[in-house]
């Protein structure tokens, strides 16, 4: 399908959205939103995609909301725009893994989205911020939130509170991000892991993300037995046991995501 501000492509069993707004610093409309959302939305239920990555650059991944919006939105325009079904809760709720290669600047709505990523990938010379309050509003697509779940309370309150950017070394220092490369090696190294991600079998990877999501805000005992659940319903497919009887005659499990 052809969309105005992304681009998408296959690469075996992984699924690259490129996020297509140069000119406008990847900013992030209401077309944007939309599209990335329809375009995971066809490969949700696909069992040929078992990685996706979400791409922007050089410049930026993406430098925000497109604020010119923001002029004359209201109150319940914005509890609209960021409410059930929008593109930060959708990214973050996709069954296979997720990948956010970043390059340039990834502020505001960006950050959030990269967020809404399972892992991310930055190129060195990425930056990153919550700049919300520099504009008089607080981030509204899981900025308060997410990055208090990955960076801990004290720098969350610095970046939120602050407005300020930091860089890729700084992402790292903190546990933002998952690893730092050149600029030009960013799409081979996000695609590098994917196709690791995408070696694994399916059903345990998506069993894990659930259980890890699901179990971070949960009493102990309750997570982990969301964890025995999904260990025990992986006995029940044809991967578990292509894994275990791979690893018994010493070669490579051929996973086929039942």
């Amino acid at each position: 399908m052809s969309y105005e501000t992304i681009l998408t492509e296959r690469d075996e069993h992984v699924f690259i959205i490129t996020l297509n707004r140069p000119d406008k610093l990847n900013a992030i409309n209401a077309t944007l939103r939309d599209e990335i959302v329809d375009a995971l939305s066809s490969v949700r239920n696909d069992p040929e995609i078992r990685a996706i990555i979400i791409i922007g650059g050089p410049k930026a991944f993406a430098a925000g909301a497109d604020i010119s919006g923001f002029v004359e939105a209201t109150n319940v325009d914005m509890f609209r725009t960021f409410g059930a079904g929008n593109m930060w809760d959708y990214t973050a709720n996709m069954p296979q893994p997720t990948i956010a290669a970043i390059s340039g600047f990834a502020l505001g709505g960006g950050c959030e989205l990269a967020m809404s990523c399972d892992f991310r990938i930055a190129a060195e010379n990425a930056k990153f911020g919550q700049p919300e309050i520099n504009i008089g509003v607080i981030p509204g697509a899981g900025g308060t939130q997410r990055l208090t779940r990955l960076v801990g309370m004290t720098k969350a309150k610095e970046l939120v509170l602050l407005g300020e950017q930091i860089d890729a070394q700084e992402a790292y220092r903190i546990g933002l991000v998952n690893k730092i490369v050149p600029v030009d090696q960013l799409r081979e190294e996000a695609i590098t892991w994917a196709k690791k991600l995408s070696s694994k079998p399916p059903i345990g990877v998506m069993l894990a993300k659930a259980a890890i999501n699901q179990g971070a805000d949960m009493p102990i005992d309750t997570a982990i037995l969301i964890e025995r659940l999904a260990f025990a319903n992986l006995f029940a497919t044809e991967d578990q046991k292509e894994g275990a009887k791979a690893f018994v005659e010493k070669r490579k499990p051929d996973y086929k995501g039942k």
